[in-house]
């Protein structure tokens, strides 16, 4: 039997989860709403409320899984990519815990992590594609293995994730901005405004264009309309929703074509959006394609996601030295 503690602290959420032979019994996370009172995460603020969450979190795991502290086997963190000093939090109690107990460390990629959380329940066969969306990122990856995954496509600028932030930032909405612009978009009708779509050779994304077209649309609809924003805000919704969908959506069937896959994942925090996960089932029935969504809680940064890595990793016996250290920006 191998127990493995996660542990995750790329940003703003301090995160702990106890894995039990690849099974996740139990997923804890403490979110940061200080962060609201400045419309984004401060890094400063993050890296210090991670250092008063971080043993309750932990605390709180081993208590829901039913262990003893002594009983696990190794430790998995997030090495990164993210925040340094919110990631140094993490890495440093890692660092320490596994000295202390005298078990093994494990790094883990937070991107490929994110991916990993399909294993958590659907465990989709090799080879998938994934679309990995986030508020810092937006990748289509090549799943051939556990630990053998390819970039085939990324955003040049922005993350889908961000370009649905900023949009609420211009729309006047509190932070975070995604999960109401979709609560929005829901009562909306995406065809009320048409936004344009990039036109990016390959498989690469660009959310920056949009965004900027979506700035001058509030600026011009304001001028003309100073109550415009609060008569229109659900369709101004569905349609920003409904683009930035859409654009993903066709690099991942362009994907799909491209290398004869219809195993099609997504990922990432961008995941949980109701528009896009609506838009991919209805995808998979018009082209056949077997689609894998994580859990809510496992869409957003998670340590589930850190400890069933971790547990990959363990299996392999492929651990770390207590020499690491966190990696701002990690190499996929």
């Amino acid at each position: 039997m191998a127990i493995i503690l996660g542990i995750e602290s790329s940003c703003d959420d301090t995160s702990a989860s106890i894995c039990i032979d690849g099974v996740i019994s139990s997923n804890v996370i403490a979110n940061q709403l200080v962060h609201q009172n400045f419309g984004g995460v401060v890094p400063e603020l993050a890296s210090r409320v991670h250092q008063q969450n971080i043993v309750p979190a932990i605390h709180e795991a081993i208590s829901k899984a039913k262990i003893h502290k002594n009983e696990i086997d190794a430790v998995a963190f997030t090495r990164g990519p993210g925040l340094l000093g919110s990631l140094l939090v993490g890495t440093s109690f890692a660092k320490a815990f596994a000295l202390a107990n005298s078990i093994p460390l494990i790094e883990v990629n937070h991107m490929q992590a994110h991916i990993l959380a399909h294993f958590i329940d659907a465990k989709p066969a090799f080879p998938f594609i994934c679309l990995t969306v986030s508020g810092g990122h937006t990748q289509i990856v090549l799943v051939k293995d556990y630990f053998d995954m390819e970039i085939i496509g990324q955003t040049n600028d922005d993350a889908a994730g961000e370009a649905f932030d900023k949009t609420a930032k211009i729309l006047g909405l509190p932070y975070p901005g995604g999960p109401l612009i979709d609560k929005y978009a829901k009562e909306g009708n995406p065809r009320a405004y048409k936004f344009p779509e990039p036109q990016i050779p390959g498989l690469d994304f660009s959310f920056s264009g949009l965004k900027t077209s979506i700035m001058y649309f509030v600026r011009d609809q304001v001028k003309a309309d100073p109550d415009f924003l609060e008569k229109n805000m659900n369709d101004i919704c569905a349609s920003v929703q409904d683009r930035i969908v859409s654009i993903l959506l066709n690099k991942l069937k362009k994907a799909a074509a491209q290398y004869n896959i219809k195993r099609i994942a997504i990922a990432g925090g961008v995941s949980a959006n109701s528009g896009l996960r609506n838009g991919l089932n209805q995808t998979a029935k018009d082209l056949g394609w077997e689609v894998f969504i994580p859990q809510f809680q496992y869409c957003t940064d998670n340590a589930g996601m850190i400890a069933i890595a971790g547990y990959y990793k363990y299996l392999k016996q492929d651990f770390i030295g207590q020499d690491v250290a966190p990696m701002a920006r990690m190499p996929f």
